[in-house]
């Protein structure tokens, strides 16, 4: 088991997400960023689904009550055990007594915490990763709080560990203050002006302190919609739809403020023109954006997005191959 002395800002267990129940209205949440949620698994034999810690920000500081083992991977949040650096990106042993802490995200937004045969918490709808806004699954439907006692899975076919292998640098994420996010335009990019659609691609948004699991916000200059007859009155605002469903990752402009991102723990659906969809590899990147840095979105296609989706696939086997050497 593991004791929580400090939470950390918003520390939450996750797994891959509630997959399956998005014609509920349910969002998959599950952790952000993907790829550093895999490699933390992988680093110490778990399965690829174990529940781990997503960290935000600033970490918890734990007690461990057994020995295990650990990996910490995702945004640079430096790591210690009683006090001493420990590395990231690899296995790390921790004995019974042992305190975890963290200093301050120095890069990117989130981290991974995987223990060796994961997080037991409930399986709630075939997961066991925490939504918030419901109170569903994790640890009692929350963000965890000081004094909180996670159970963890014991589990008889983990697979040995090198303890020696730290990930090589050419499969980290690398972390930037100023990040092109690869989108597909649509799904009502049209009731936009063309102007306003060029604008929107060629400018740099900047990330509101509305920034969190369920999306982000961001500012930089109105947008315009094309004027169009109103059959609902004269009141009718062109950023309005009947209803559409809302892909992870799918861009709205209310009124044509502020663009914002709609992220893991969103609603699935509702009233506003969706203009754009993030890709599903930059999620990862979208995941580790702070407050008040700044994104470029940039259009690709179909294929292109499914190049890119195919890439990432590819280094996880890497990392896999490297992992089993």
């Amino acid at each position: 088991m593991i004791k929580i002395i400090k939470p950390g800002i918003e520390t939450t267990v996750q797994d891959n997400g509630r997959i399956g129940f998005y014609h509920t209205g349910m969002p998959p949440s599950g952790a952000m960023d993907k790829y550093s949620f895999v490699i933390a698994n992988l680093l110490i034999g778990n399965e690829d689904n174990a529940a781990v810690l997503e960290i935000t920000y600033l970490g918890p500081e734990i007690e461990f009550q057994s020995s295990t083992l650990i990996a910490v991977t995702g945004a640079e949040i430096p790591p210690k055990i009683n006090g001493t650096s420990i590395p990231m990106w690899q296995a790390v042993e921790v004995q019974a007594g042992d305190i975890l802490s963290f200093d301050f995200v120095k890069q990117g937004a989130r981290s991974y915490l995987a223990v060796q045969g994961g997080i037991d918490v409930e399986i709630k709808m075939n997961s066991r990763s925490t939504y918030t806004l419901c109170g569903i699954g994790g640890f009692n439907g929350r963000a965890l709080k000081e004094g909180d006692i996670l159970k963890i899975k014991k589990e008889n076919n983990v697979k040995k560990v090198d303890l020696n292998k730290q990930i090589p640098a050419e499969y980290l994420p690398e972390f930037s203050k100023n990040e092109n996010i690869r989108v597909i335009v649509g799904l009502c990019s049209y009731r936009l002006t063309e102007e306003s659609l060029e604008r929107f691609l060629s400018i740099d948004w900047t990330v509101t302190p509305n920034a969190n699991r369920v999306g982000y916000r961001f500012k930089g200059e109105r947008l315009h919609f094309v004027p169009r007859e109103q059959p609902f009155g004269a009141g009718s605002n062109p950023s309005n739809v009947v209803d559409l469903g809302y892909p992870i990752g799918s861009i709205q402009v209310p009124d044509g403020i502020e663009p914002i991102a709609l992220l893991n723990d969103a609603v699935t659906g509702g009233g506003y023109a969706t203009i754009a969809t993030i890709i599903s590899p930059d999620l990862n990147k979208m995941a580790q954006i702070k407050t008040n840095e700044k994104v470029r979105f940039v259009a690709v296609n179909i294929d292109e997005a499914l190049k890119a989706r195919k890439a990432l696939k590819d280094r996880v086997e890497k990392v896999k191959e490297f992992l089993n050497e």
